[in-house]
């Protein structure tokens, strides 16, 4: 039996890669998932994610009990197409994120490393942030 994984995180499919989203609540994760995902990017899941194995690769797809629903801060929850993929990266939202870094930290999970990322939450410009990491960190097959 393979390794399975429910984990408290957002995750959005990022130009085929699956991107987490960590934080303490109220740091924006939803918000941040919503904003790539106007900028193309598809909901795996909002505030959960189910993680497993697949032929040795680290693999995000929608937890069952939620699949689909994003909750829209004022405003409610929506229902949305979802996707899966495979982890490439970890974002964590973090006011204490420094401003430079020259490589991610690594984020062990489930046995597999994936590059790990802090980000300051409070940015206008962090969906652009976020899918610059994803161009120069992600784990690619």
């Amino acid at each position: 039996m393979s390794a399975i994984e429910v984990r408290q995180a957002g995750c959005v499919v990022v130009n085929g890669i699956a991107v987490l989203i960590e934080g303490a609540s109220g740091t924006g994760k939803s918000a941040l998932a919503l904003a790539l995902i106007d900028r193309g990017a598809a909901l795996v899941g909002d505030d959960g994610v189910t993680l497993r194995l697949r032929d040795g690769r680290l693999w995000a797809s929608p937890p069952p009990h939620t699949a689909g629903l994003i909750e829209i801060r004022n405003v409610g929850i929506a229902r949305l197409p979802v996707a899966e993929g495979p982890v490439g990266l970890v974002l964590r939202l973090d006011a204490a994120a420094p401003r430079y870094v020259e490589e991610p930290e690594a984020d062990t999970l489930l046995g597999v490393s994936v590059p790990c990322l802090s980000l300051f939450p409070d940015a206008a410009a962090l969906p652009l942030r976020a899918e610059w990491a994803v161009r120069l960190y992600a784990r690619r097959a």
